[in-house]
């Protein structure tokens, strides 16, 4: 099996490039089979923020087979997006959208196309990416973006290729109903078709990586699940059905259960396991929050549902500090070893 991993190099005014290069700096046996789609002056800037380029050389890459080749701490770039020269750092630049879309899109047809195993990909900026403008600016992030290049490879309408967001670290794992839109629209989006189809993506991806069915809970939408329907009908009327449909479908999954205990119950702490295996959250930001309160340094988006293993770090550009030094890589280190993983399960 080709074990080769592409990260995509992100937004070249954030700090994707620095992080990149400092777990090139850091892991050199975790990032052995490992190439970066970016562009090469931009790589060499990030790798003199963390040591000489000499310590740390940036190669551009002829092909995918070049990398074989490389030595440890070895930077090796594919070039494939056009950057006059490195942008500002910590500014909203549409060039700098348009290069991390070029990159995102090579490198998942490079996937899709058997000549890679996984996708691991670095911060974009959404407003860069509307910056940009064109075909870029139609998709809001990468998971939109990779679902597209999915459908395309599948030659199948988007709306047959559902796709839903994970993250995870050692201590929890979530699963989004909803991903990037209003709160007001995530409400809407609370149905029995799409919490359903949730709990199918769930089942499958993450019984995939456990190798058994997994435990799924359901958190509910509304203060305490709705309490009984004084709080709102959305569990009664459209959560609770999707779970007893998924369950005569052999789904191990419970629920609604209130959205302030929930995450806890399913935390698997030190000596004391979890109840669940993962969390069905209604939307973004009630699923997001509690993995991220656990630590950002070691959480990992996965995108469940597309016919490509992709992970990433579970922050953003982080423009406030990019270019001085101060980015902590821990989270795209982790994405490349649940990558790994997930290529092996």
């Amino acid at each position: 099996m080709n074990k080769l991993l592409l990260l995509t190099m992100g937004d070249a005014a954030g700090i994707g490039p620095e992080i990149i290069a400092k777990v090139f700096r850091d892991a050199p046996d975790d990032m052995a089979g490992c190439a970066v789609v970016g562009d090469v002056a931009t790589l060499r800037r990030a790798a003199a923020l963390t040591a000489s380029p000499l310590a740390l050389p940036v190669a551009q890459l002829g092909s995918l087979a070049d990398v074989a080749g490389l030595p440890p701490h070895c930077i090796g770039v594919l070039q494939k997006c056009e950057l006059a020269a490195p942008v500002a750092y910590g500014q909203v630049n549409g060039l700098a959208g348009q290069a991390a879309a070029d990159c995102i899109v090579w490198a998942a047809r490079s996937v899709l196309a058997g000549e890679a195993a996984a996708l691991v990909t670095a911060p974009i900026h959404k407003e860069a990416l509307a910056a940009a403008g064109g075909w870029a600016a139609g998709f809001p992030g990468h998971t939109e973006m990779l679902q597209a290049e999915a459908a395309a490879f599948l030659g199948k309408p988007v709306s047959e290729v559902p796709v839903r967001m994970m993250l995870a670290n050692d201590e929890l794992r979530t699963v989004l109903v909803s991903i990037h839109m209003s709160l007001r629209q995530a409400i809407e989006s609370v149905t029995f078709e799409n919490v359903l189809q949730t709990l199918r993506i769930t089942h499958q991806a993450v019984g995939n990586s456990l190798g058994r069915a997994p435990r799924i809970a359901v958190a509910g939408l509304n203060p305490h699940a709705g309490e009984g329907g004084l709080f709102g009908s959305e569990e009664q009327a459209i959560i609770a059905p999707a779970i007893a449909a998924a369950r005569a479908e052999g789904l191990d999954a419970s629920g609604p259960f209130a959205p302030d205990t929930v995450f806890m119950r399913a935390r698997h702490a030190l000596g004391k396991p979890g109840e669940f295996d993962v969390v069905v959250a209604m939307y973004h930001d009630q699923g997001l929050i509690p993995v991220k309160y656990l630590g950002v340094e070691q959480g990992v988006n996965v995108t469940l549902g597309l016919p490509l293993v992709r992970t990433s770090p579970d922050h953003g550009t982080a423009f406030d500090i990019a270019g001085t030094g101060r980015a902590d890589a821990s989270s795209l280190l982790a994405a490349v070893r649940m990558a790994r993983q997930l290529v092996v399960g």
